[in-house]
This record gives C-alpha cells, sequence and structure tokens, in this order.
C-alpha cells in the first residue's frame, strides 16, 4: 500500500469516532498536490460505494487561517448526498467527532460552467441560486492540529451542511455587505458578513470554478457550492439549537443532540 493510499484508509477508519494523529511523517504540511491525491483516494472509493457527489466546499477564506496554516490560498471538499441535514433538523453526535459550525453562502449553480478559465461574472451569470447555509466542519485528526496538507486529505475537514428554505436569484442581492448573525441557544456566538469570504462569496466560487476546471471536472448545473465561512467557527456542544441569519437570505438552522 503506497503512502497515499495508507493516509487514505487511516482517515476512513477514523470516521469510526477514534481520531488519528497529524499526517505529517507521511505528509508535509503544504504538500499540496499530495493532499488532494489522499482526498481523490476517498472520494474514488465513497463513490464506488455509492456515495453521489453533489457539489464542492470551498474552506480557508479567511486571510488570518491561511495564515495559521501557512498557505496562500484556499482548499476544497466533495460534498456527497448524504452530508445534508434539512433545516430545522438533528444532527446526531454519535455522526461526528469534534464538531464545529459556521455560517456561509450557498450558490446553486444554474448552468454547466466550462472547462477553461472563467471570470467572477460568467460564474455568477452560472448561478441560479444563493441559500443561508450552516456547513458543519468535522476533523478525523485529533485536537484539530491540523495543518493544511491534514485537512486537504481530510475532505476538507467536511462533515454535514443545512440549507435554508428560502433560495434566491442573485439579482437584488448583495451577497458583500449582507450581515450575518449565528446564534447558539438564542445567544449570539459569531458575527459576520459576506466580504469575510476571500473578500465576496462569489470570488470563493470562482477560485474553485477554475481549480476544477484545471482538473478536468468542471462545475455543472445542480452542484452545489458551499463558498466559505461569514464569520468565527463555534464548537458545538449536544443539547445546541444553532440558528444563522443572513441579509437578504433568511436564516437556517439545526439541533445537535446525543
Amino acid at each position: 500500500m503506497d503512502n497515499f493510499e495508507n493516509l487514505a484508509h487511516r482517515l476512513r477508519k477514523a470516521y469510526s469516532g477514534a481520531p488519528i494523529p497529524p499526517m505529517r511523517e507521511l505528509l508535509g504540511p503544504t504538500d499540496v498536490d499530495g493532499a488532494y491525491a489522499v482526498q481523490a483516494v476517498n472520494t474514488q472509493y465513497w463513490v464506488a460505494q455509492g456515495r453521489k457527489i453533489i457539489g464542492r466546499k470551498v474552506g480557508l477564506t479567511a486571510k488570518a487561517v491561511q495564515e495559521q496554516l501557512g498557505v496562500r490560498q484556499p482548499d476544497f471538499g466533495v460534498l456527497f448526498d448524504d452530508m445534508e441535514i434539512s433545516d430545522g433538523g438533528t444532527l446526531e453526535a454519535s455522526r461526528v467527532i469534534q464538531p464545529k459550525a459556521e455560517a456561509e453562502i450557498a450558490l446553486i449553480m444554474g448552468s454547466d460552467l466550462p472547462d477553461h478559465v472563467v471570470d467572477r461574472e460568467t460564474v455568477a451569470a452560472a448561478t441560479a441560486q444563493a441559500v443561508a447555509a450552516i456547513e458543519i466542519v468535522d476533523s478525523r485528526i485529533a485536537d484539530w492540529k491540523i495543518t493544511f496538507a491534514d485537512t486537504v486529505a481530510d475532505n476538507g475537514s467536511s462533515a454535514m451542511y443545512v440549507l435554508g428554505s428560502e433560495r434566491r436569484p442573485l439579482d437584488g442581492l448583495d451577497l458583500w455587505s449582507c450581515g450575518m448573525v449565528m446564534e447558539v441557544n438564542g445567544e449570539v456566538v459569531s458575527l459576520g458578513a459576506g466580504a469575510a469570504c476571500l473578500g465576496h462569496p462569489l470570488e470563493a466560487a470562482t477560485w474553485l470554478a477554475n481549480i476544477l476546471a484545471e482538473r478536468g471536472e468542471p462545475l455543472k448545473s445542480g452542484d452545489l457550492i458551499l463558498t466559505g465561512a461569514l464569520g468565527p467557527m463555534v464548537t458545538l456542544n449536544p443539547g445546541d439549537k444553532v440558528k444563522a441569519s443572513i441579509g437578504g437570505l433568511g436564516s437556517v438552522s439545526f439541533n445537535y443532540q446525543e
């Protein structure tokens, strides 16, 4: 078993609830190609097991987090259909290890994008809807002691997501200055704005579109994009009721319980 297969296997086993140490002995902290190779091994494995890819998530969109991990770029992970929790629904603690929540703007593509470099205007024109979202991130790396390579290999530290019930076309929306408020048990725990996401959520989506085009996997009509956090993430504890409200897009919520 080569190093990439070995690391991918370790990460899959960790989903059972036993996180693993950082993978630095086999994967350099900023080894972009190696990290995505490990991610791809597990993506192929899960697809073979019957899981369906429905989009991508963009991570590391905050400059402060990029600096913390020693990189100058976002990352991405794969979204599968079984990751979705219904708006107002419940996430059971048995499905995650050390979860955190962050509020985001999700985009739903209305048409295919080409397999070459595109600009923000092209991505906007191909976008059918925007929707308030909460991403539940998780790490199979013990105590969240991650490097850039760790989080990429670990499918962008992904877990679950929740989409709001209000879906709006981009026309008339201000995704740059729109405010975000996230509450846990009725207490405000995170504040932010669209501009916190790589300067604009569409910038994050454009970065993703071009990275995927380079890989021969351009975004398609119907694909979902989680564009990245609008404010600080929050650690979850059983019993928490989480709600995020985003200007122009309404609110989205879920419950976290044993």
